[in-house]
């Protein structure tokens, strides 16, 4: 009988310890804002053209470093850009990612001007040297919604 007892309490005391250990891990992508995006164009980031294809999108885990977004290749193996953002707001609150894109001309790919994660009202804007960001901010913008 006293070893059953003490035999549940351990299997407790373990669960208990479990949860608060797995806890914090299970929540890692909304912390971190992961998004998993494949591009079927090549697309302008600040300083660069990324070419078709999946990428990572996410924040550094340090919460002060949440203006700065890292992109990975698909399986994470490679760091292809870290770009600086600023605070883009929107009114409206999606179940999905929202990428928004301007319009460059037909011979240039559309850049990325912001992006923001699921459930969201405050995202990210890309920082492009100054004269990029009077030509994107002359140039027809739109949202393409992405997957979760």
């Amino acid at each position: 009988m006293k070893r059953v007892t003490i035999v549940k309490s351990i299997v407790t005391i373990l669960f208990v310890l479990a949860v608060v250990i797995v806890l914090p891990v299970a929540h890692a992508d909304q912390g971190n804002q992961e998004t998993r995006v494949t591009f079927s164009q090549p697309v302008q980031i600040p300083g660069r053209v990324l070419p078709a294809g999946t990428y990572v999108f996410e924040l550094p885990n340090e919460a002060n470093d949440h203006f700065v977004v890292r992109i990975f290749n698909a399986d994470r193996s490679m760091l292809v850009a870290t770009l600086l953002t600023i605070s883009a707001e929107r009114s409206k609150v999606t179940d999905n990612t929202v990428f928004g894109l301007a319009e460059r001309g037909s011979a240039q790919p559309e850049a990325i001007v912001t992006w923001f994660y699921p459930g969201e009202t405050v995202g990210h804007e890309f920082v492009y040297p100054k004269q990029m960001q009077q030509e994107l901010a002359s140039a027809k913008q739109f949202t393409v919604v992405a997957g979760k």
